[in-house]
């Protein structure tokens, strides 16, 4: 099975959706389970010209609150960024979140302490790369438009085999790219799934060491933000905790 399949397999089939809000950068889901209201954050991704793709870029429009739960986490799936994004989101929301098993901790923080004198490679340009590059030994930054000082996306299966630390943003999950990316990972390496779209579930401590993701607080002002353009750092503000969870070291008792 894959990662998405093992994920969407353990999901609870018990809740109902209540919203859903498809920003210019985020896409929030809200769904009712035991009588709470639970918030999904993703990445909203977009593809290339929806004119020449062929179909919609989310297909059912305007009917999507008439879809289970259960099927709107299945568009995770699905071929068109934006539907997988939902998915994503939908995810998140239905998730199991074990908070007694996170600490308040941004993945900029992990890295630093894992990277100390490391060869690091982190694929997907985040705010924190500029104040991590002196704190490192060496650091590649792989992206799919590339800035200054970035890799193209092309180099993973050059730089990532000599990386002692991994760092992937969980939109890979997303655009189809995380298992092959995670292959190219050596055994040893120290590896984080990370970004607000990352899934809080133990299934993916299979693939990876640590996981920095993100936990609505607030659901109304999310998605008011979300609808209103916010980017993350906005969102941030508005209701959300960065939190991370460190796969258990056998025998050690240790994260």
């Amino acid at each position: 099975m894959t990662i998405t399949d093992r994920l969407l397999a353990a999901l609870p089939g018990d809740a109902t959706v209540q919203e859903i809000r498809i920003g210019a950068f985020w896409t929030a889901v809200v769904v009712k389970r035991d009588g709470k209201l639970r918030c999904g954050l993703a990445a909203a991704l977009r593809g290339g010209d929806h004119h020449q793709s062929g179909h919609f870029p989310v297909r059912e429009a305007g009917h999507l609150l008439e879809r289970s739960a259960l099927e709107l986490a299945g568009l995770l799936r699905s071929d068109s960024l934006l539907e997988a994004s939902i998915g994503m989101a939908t995810t998140n929301a239905l998730l199991e979140a074990d908070e007694t098993a996170m600490v308040e901790l941004n993945a900029e923080d992990v890295i630093r302490e894992k990277g100390s004198e490391s060869r690091v490679a982190i694929v997907g340009h985040f705010p924190f790369i500029e104040r991590l590059r002196a704190e490192v030994g060496q650091m590649w930054v792989l992206e799919m438009r590339p800035g200054p000082g970035d890799l193209p996306a092309e180099a993973a299966s050059e730089v990532i085999p000599q990386a002692d630390v991994v760092a992937i943003t969980s939109t890979t999950l997303i655009n189809g790219t995380c298992e092959d990316l995670l292959a190219l990972c050596r055994p040893e390496a120290t590896v984080l799934l990370l970004g607000p779209s990352t899934p809080l579930s133990p299934l993916l401590f299979e693939h990876v060491d640590v996981l920095s993701g993100s936990l609505v607080d607030d659901v109304d002002t999310v998605l008011r933000l979300v609808s209103q353009g916010a980017t993350f750092r906005q969102i941030h503000r508005g209701g959300v905790r960065l939190v991370t969870m460190a796969r258990q070291v056998s025998g050690s008792g240790d994260e």
